[in-house]
């Protein structure tokens, strides 16, 4: 088992985090990483999503929606072929620390046999969930 784990602090609303972040539709607008998604955004739903890690190989996957809860949380669980071959559960967290104060934690836990082999892509990952939060941050406290 792998985990990355990345957070931001961003000076807005929980609520404001959340409606920036839950428009799958304007990723393409602000998101470095998961540069286009698609999907039904409720528990079971599935999601399309194309990620663009830095320096790395685009990939496009299918992720099921584990747990969403707006305004707090959102979880997938995305599958490479066969869950004994390499799976990451995804998760992403908004914690309020006041009226106008998150820390947004983004992060992820890997399995598989071939998680051994994966070593330099998961830290092309890694940095890519970095860039992320500050585009999120960026795009919450600018108003836009």
């Amino acid at each position: 088992m792998k985990q990355i784990r990345t957070e931001i602090t961003i000076n807005a609303s929980a609520e404001r985090v959340w409606s920036v972040f839950s428009d799958l539709e304007k990723f393409p607008d602000w998101n470095p990483l998961i540069t286009r998604a698609s999907g039904d955004l409720r528990q079971g739903g599935q999601l399309d999503i194309y990620m663009e890690p830095p320096g790395g190989k685009a990939m496009g996957f299918k992720t099921t929606i584990l747990k969403v809860e707006p305004n707090q949380e959102l979880r997938w669980q995305g599958v490479f072929l066969h869950k004994i071959l390499f799976s990451g559960h995804h998760c992403f967290m908004i914690e309020p620390q006041g009226d106008d104060q998150v820390i947004f934690v983004h992060g992820e836990n890997f399995g598989g046999i071939m998680l051994p082999f994966m070593g330099s892509m998961l830290n092309k990952v890694a940095k890519g969930f970095s860039d992320m939060n500050r585009a999120l941050k960026a795009r919450v406290e600018s108003g836009s």
